[in-house]
């Protein structure tokens, strides 16, 4: 994170210092109210109900806490406190707390967490700020992780001693990972996703690829080729994924699968009205005699359950095991899947995939992994991030599309042959045109530049060769 001196963000909601201490006593009552006049009405109410009765009731102590201090002699509420001390325990309640007004800056991509009053906000143009603390103290912190799982969106997720790691998708478009009891302090990581509904087109203004760059993947995600978008953590590959489901015609049918939602392709019902979405789900409890836990959903079943569905294209967020798999079935029974994995370049994912697929079982080997893989996966699209410090506390990041990588089965004892159609620019680290196997000139006909391909082709040189 370098040794420079780091910014600091705001420590309260907008101009207002909050007390902390106060927000908590107040969502304290706020809650036990609220858990009372639900009882009492006998009606489930909704998520929105619910608010707007907690609104009426947090009102309601304001003013009782007002008319306190008053009482005392203290200072008169201003009219920007009574706001703020009313937002914070709204969302305390309902939303994410303290963390709430981090979350809620349009400028913050990561929310870097190593303790409650360790916390650093990195924005998404690299720059990284010291943040306020998110709690008083880091068993509270862990007493609101606790709170969230057992909330969590879709089912609650356990986190304890037993199981000390959390996943949570947040609110429309974020992701939490968290740690505790194995590590010194309570640790935690935000991931917001400020790109959604975004484009190839988009990407290119970026700078993140090239106009050649994107036809060529434009017209391969027409052409149904597989694709695995790989790279590091950070480095866009779920936004690059984003972008190319875009290329695919609204009336095909999706099914996503994912350990948590992040693609949210199930929400951009003007790209794709039919789209349905799997999350997988940790168990919980004691171990079966399958030595499984009650209630595990995981995404090689999701994957399996998914071919009664008609789906036209299966979207897998990312391969970290065994669901590589039923996703090499999922490209056999129809062409045309996406997903991605973490990587250091294209060929090193796919020995990555072979290794994951063996984790299927005995019965896959390695032979057998690399002549599936070799038959079914297309192209590999490898992205590259690139952090450089341009002042203290100031960061650049940078991501690219550094290659793109054709895979053919192989008649070696490798078991594949792989062709690099784009290789990095040591100029830009973009990918350039270098070598197009004869079968891509026909992507053509879906919108791929080749004129623009072979008017900026250079010729492969492997390392070490000039």
């Amino acid at each position: 994170m370098g040794s420079g001196p780091l910014a600091s963000s705001e420590t309260g909601i907008g101009s207002v210092e909050v007390d902390w201490s106060l927000v908590a006593a107040l969502r304290a009552q706020a809650s036990e109210q609220l858990s009372q006049a639900v009882a009492a009405d006998g009606v489930r109410l909704d998520k929105e109900s619910q608010e707007e009765l907690a609104k009426a009731i947090v009102l309601d102590l304001i003013e009782a806490a007002m008319a306190d201090d008053m009482d005392v002699g203290a200072p008169t509420w201003t009219a920007a406190k009574q706001r703020a001390v009313f937002k914070a325990v709204l969302d305390s309640l309902f939303r994410l707390g303290r963390l709430q007004p981090l979350v809620e800056r349009e400028d913050v991509e990561n929310i870097l967490i190593t303790g409650c009053d360790e916390v650093f906000l990195e924005l998404v143009d690299g720059t990284l700020l010291a943040g306020p603390p998110v709690a008083d103290s880091d068993e509270e912190l862990i007493e609101f992780l606790v709170f969230l799982s057992s909330r969590g969106e879709g089912s609650s997720r356990p986190f304890s001693p037993a199981r000390p790691t959390l996943h949570l998708t947040l609110g429309e478009y974020a992701r939490l990972a968290a740690v505790a009891w194995r590590m010194p302090r309570p640790s935690m990581v935000i991931r917001l996703h400020r790109m959604v509904n975004v484009t190839l087109d988009d990407l290119v203004d970026m700078q993140m690829l090239t106009p050649v760059a994107a036809s060529f993947l434009r017209a391969a995600v027409r052409a149904r080729e597989s694709i695995v978008v790989s790279g590091v953590q950070g480095a866009g590959k779920t936004t690059l994924v984003r972008a190319l489901c875009n290329e695919i015609p609204p009336r095909e049918v999706l099914g996503t699968f994912e350990t948590e939602y992040e693609l949210y392709l199930h929400k951009l019902k003007t790209q794709h009205p039919i789209v349905y979405p799997w999350e997988a789900r940790p168990g919980s409890g004691e171990y079966g005699p399958d030595g499984r836990q009650a209630g595990e959903f995981t995404l090689d079943e999701a994957l399996y359950d998914s071919f009664r569905f008609n789906l036209s294209r299966q979207i897998v967020g990312e391969v970290r095991g065994k669901e590589v798999w039923p996703m090499i079935k999922a490209m056999e029974s129809g062409p045309g899947s996406i997903s991605t994995t973490h990587a250091s370049d294209g060929v090193a994912a796919l020995r990555k995939l072979v290794t994951c697929a063996m984790e299927a079982g005995p019965h896959v080997t390695h032979t057998l992994a690399t002549a599936k893989l070799a038959a079914t996966l297309r192209l590999i699209v490898h992205l590259e991030l690139h952090t450089t410090q341009i002042a203290d506390g100031e960061w650049q990041r940078t991501r690219r599309v550094a290659e793109i990588v054709a895979v053919e089965p192989g008649e070696h004892e490798l078991g594949y042959a792989t062709t690099p159609v784009f290789t990095t620019d040591s100029a830009t680290g973009m990918a350039t045109p270098t070598t197009l196997p004869d079968r891509y000139r026909a992507l053509a006909a879906y919108g791929f530049d080749y004129a623009g391909y072979l008017a900026t082709q250079t010729p492969y040189r492997p390392d070490g060769v000039s």
